[in-house]
């Protein structure tokens, strides 16, 4: 259970329901954003490994232990997975995942 009216991706990477909710969208090839401190949910649920991602910069070491390659773009893109830095790649980050919406489902976003 979380403390009452404390959310964060800190606190959701200890919360086994978020984990396994996470996993699910992975198992089931559905689409993930995550933007900013988010991609640390994602390493967190193990799904990272091979991945192209990126994320906000101070938990950058932790995405690349993941086993992710991660970039300095405002958004990309991996087989259903988009990823973003900050607040400020909204726009990009909205438009792909329009985008990746309209396409479907994508046979590589697997665990």
């Amino acid at each position: 259970m979380l403390p009452r009216g404390v959310i964060n991706p800190d606190t959701l990477r200890r919360n086994e329901k978020a984990i396994a909710f996470i996993k699910s969208f992975f198992e089931n090839h559905k689409l993930v954003g995550a933007i900013c401190h988010a991609p640390w949910l994602l390493a967190e649920a193990e799904v990272l490994k091979g991945r192209k991602v990126t994320s906000y910069g101070s938990i950058k070491t932790d995405i690349v232990n993941a086993g992710a390659k991660w970039y300095d773009e405002e958004v990309v893109v991996d087989e259903g997975l988009v990823t973003s830095r900050d607040p400020n790649d909204l726009p990009a980050f909205n438009a792909k995942l329009i985008e990746e919406i309209f396409e479907g489902k994508h046979s590589g976003q697997t665990q």
